[in-house]
């Protein structure tokens, strides 16, 4: 961030700001809690509404704050799993909750790359200044999306014996062979809810759904929202420009995608900013609203599960150190 801002700064920068734009701002926030809002009613429709409303946000912003300090490629999905079983809900149905979710996530960018694709033949929705490499990277990753839906609804809605047979195999290894047992057990789970999962009505799936894909909405719509706020663009080829962006995210092995996303924001979004000057402040408000919020807020939604866990592991030590004077007493 601190170099896109070192090498778009212009003195002066301030005062091209029209002051009727910047209430978009407050609208770039809203939009930001709604992300989390429709992110926790997809939670808690997977999880049959088996946990409270304040439980799917504490694991959404628990998701989003494990997403924000991991590498993109590996996201916050382990830590939603460890959050849900926090709230009551098993590990094996957690783990396909969080399968679920993800694959509702893939099936959205099944909707999304032929959108870009085809608005490519009449828009620049790759920017020029990617290259060569860049419009061949884009199309791998376009590609490996759609692959990794396929196998994954592949994995839970036709096979899902074959995801647990996979997990079993893992924890054969000889450094999680102690754990096998547990693991066999709730892999077992994972399956059943799989099944069950795949006799959901099709109203099930399409609200599901439908709650994933204003998620990502939200997401995409917020460097657009932030832009807007600042000074007019190209609307339309915002829009597409933020979704191809959000996509590109995905790959990006730094916690948060801290130091890409910015490049990419800069390489994608910066070219229809019309003040140079602009960029690294839009920049710097769109990765304040996403990125260190989420943390800020997440963070004590991470420490809620934290503390719980040391509470039980105090409770158990208790309880052991106890157990000795009460028999002493018998």
């Amino acid at each position: 961030m601190a170099i896109v801002i070192y090498l778009t700064y212009t003195p002066d920068t301030l005062h091209y700001l029209a002051p009727k734009r910047l209430p978009g701002i407050f609208i770039a926030i809203g939009v930001m809690f709604l992300k989390v809002y429709f992110f926790a009613a997809k939670i808690r429709i997977l999880a049959d509404k088996t946990i409270s409303r304040m439980a799917s946000f504490r694991v959404a912003l628990t998701w989003d704050f494990a997403s924000a300090v991991t590498p993109s490629t590996i996201g916050g999905a382990p830590v939603a799993t460890f959050a849900m079983t926090k709230e009551g809900i098993g590990f094996g149905k957690s783990s396909a909750i969080v399968l679920y979710g993800v694959m509702l996530d893939q099936f959205w960018y099944a909707l999304a790359v032929p959108i870009l694709l085809i608005s490519g033949i009449w828009l620049q929705v790759l920017p020029e200044e990617i290259g060569m490499v860049g419009n061949v990277t884009m199309f791998v990753i376009y590609a490996g999306l759609l692959l990794y839906g396929a196998v994954l609804a592949y994995g839970l809605l036709v096979n899902p014996s074959a995801m647990k047979n996979i997990i079993k195999t893992v924890f054969r290894l000889p450094l999680l062979r102690k754990f096998s047992d547990k693991v066999n057990a709730e892999a077992d789970n994972l399956e059943s809810y799989s099944e069950e999962l795949r006799r959901k009505p099709m109203g099930f799936v399409l609200k599901a759904f439908f709650f994933s894909t204003m998620s990502w909405l939200c997401r995409v719509a917020l460097p657009v929202i932030v832009i807007l706020s600042l000074l007019p663009a190209d609307e339309i080829l915002l829009v597409l420009r933020s979704l191809s962006m959000n996509l590109a995210f995905l790959i990006i092995p730094t916690p948060g995608g801290s130091g890409g996303v910015e490049g990419l924001f800069a390489i994608f979004l910066g070219p229809l900013i019309d003040r140079t000057a602009f960029i690294g402040l839009a920049v710097f408000v769109w990765r304040v609203i996403t990125y260190y919020v989420s943390i800020g807020v997440g963070i004590f939604a991470m420490m809620w599960y934290v503390n719980h866990s040391v509470a039980e592991k105090l409770e158990k030590i208790n309880r052991k150190r106890e157990e000795p004077v009460k028999s002493g007493e018998k």
